[in-house]
């Protein structure tokens, strides 16, 4: 995956992967400074003279919360919501404002745990943790991962493959720093765009404003898009 190389603010006409078919291989050459990715049928290549390298995140993580808890939070949430609707229909105010504060309550809870899966890729990518990274993501073929100046990889096997690929490149623990971050949720979606400041050994610091989109599987938050742009410091 072309993950958090920080390329040039130009655009480049170059298709890294629309799908990883076996037998891509992600390739850096130092010599010429391209990162190219090869198949058997063509080579598609983009400079990476630009790459800035990830560095290790600051957010912390609150891994207490089990899958059973969120299950009971979405029942409760749909039956408050329901109750809600009824109390505003029945003009009984004073219980439609207690069912509001239950409500932001859970939802308060439920962002949460979204920041939470979010600060785990996160370290998961600043220490280069592939079975970490694996575990983060639903598996299904629908996932897209989109690196910084490419376009989108689908498929949970092509974006672990290329995570693989990018870090082999990367000295770890790498320093990462978030900034302006903002989330959201509504029901089993929920998402977190901030902006990503990353930093290699030897390298100076490169940004990209990333969106990431959670859903809850089973009580539990995975990651199902990944989208990164790069943008100028």
């Amino acid at each position: 995956m072309l993950h958090h190389l920080s390329l040039p603010s130009r655009k480049y006409n170059v298709v890294v992967a629309n799908t990883l078919e076996r037998g891509h291989r992600f390739q850096f050459l130092p010599g010429d400074g391209r990162l190219k990715l090869r198949t058997e049928q063509s080579t598609s290549s983009l400079p990476a003279s630009g790459l800035r390298s990830l560095t290790p995140c600051s957010a912390k993580c609150d891994d207490s919360k089990d899958s059973s808890v969120s299950e009971n939070i979405i029942l409760d949430a749909e039956t408050l919501t329901r109750d809600l609707d009824i109390a505003i229909a029945e003009e009984n105010y004073a219980k439609a404002a207690e069912i509001r504060d239950r409500l932001r309550l859970l939802r308060e809870d439920s962002m949460t745990s979204v920041l939470a899966a979010n600060s785990r890729f996160y370290e998961s990518f600043r220490i280069g943790d592939l079975a970490a990274m694996q575990s983060l993501w639903a598996k299904r073929d629908e996932v897209c991962c989109v690196h910084p100046g490419a376009r989108g990889i689908y498929g949970y096997e092509d974006v672990m493959t290329s995570w693989d690929y990018v870090w082999a490149n990367y000295e770890f623990p790498l320093q990462i720093e978030l900034k302006d971050v903002n989330a959201n949720v509504r029901g089993d979606m929920g998402f977190v765009s901030c902006v990503e400041l990353v930093k290699t050994k030897g390298s100076s610091w490169g940004g990209q404003f990333v969106t990431n989109v959670f859903e809850r599987i089973d009580g539990q938050w995975f990651i199902s898009v990944h989208h990164a742009s790069p943008i100028d410091l």
